[in-house]
């Protein structure tokens, strides 16, 4: 097979080694950020399929991906449990201590962990973070504090290229990817 085609920048591949732990937040990150409601009320979500293979990746390279929401719905839970995404902290608006909880569990500091967000909410996470990561249709402030912002949009494949250059930091990507073909 030849060389994958993707590609980081080198100071971004130094900045991500050695994360061992991932936090996601859901809406605007694994999701467009968009809220849709059926006329019976339910919540109704959209989710990436290419963001979950993603997560799946990371958990095969020895990564935990974390979840840390503001929210909390079935279709989410579904979601998340469907992917085997076990540490997950849902309708929390306190994401630091969410996250030092999970750090706790783990037996990992802030220099084992990274993290994606789009909003205010997130960067007490993110500021702490050995790497951080803001998908382009964060608010400025969260595109401002982070290392990284990715090319595709929330909901539509951010989480993925996330995964992917943790993934290729860690030295795992060119193996998954000749494993998969």
């Amino acid at each position: 097979m030849a060389a994958p085609a993707l590609n980081f920048a080198p100071e971004l591949l130094l900045a991500a080694q050695g994360v061992r732990v991932a936090f996601f937040d859901v809406d605007g990150v694994l999701t467009d950020g968009g809220v849709y409601f059926t006329e019976a009320g339910e919540t109704l979500k959209r989710f990436s399929i290419l963001d979950g293979y993603g997560l799946k990746l990371l958990q095969r390279a020895g990564i935990t991906p974390a979840v840390i929401t503001g929210r909390d719905s079935a279709p989410l839970r579904h979601r998340l449990q469907a992917l085997g995404v076990t540490h997950v902290h849902y309708g929390t608006e306190a994401k630091l201590a969410a996250a030092e909880e999970t750090l706790r569990a783990l037996r990992l500091d802030w220099s084992h962990a990274a993290g994606i967000g789009d909003d205010w909410p997130d960067l007490p996470v993110l500021t702490r973070c050995a790497f951080s990561c803001a998908p382009p249709n964060a608010h400025v402030e969260v595109r401002a504090a982070v290392q990284y912002v990715t090319r595709a949009a929330g909901g539509a494949g951010a989480a993925r290229e996330f995964c992917d250059l943790l993934l290729v930091a860690g030295g795992r990507y060119a193996g998954l990817l000749e494993d998969a073909a």
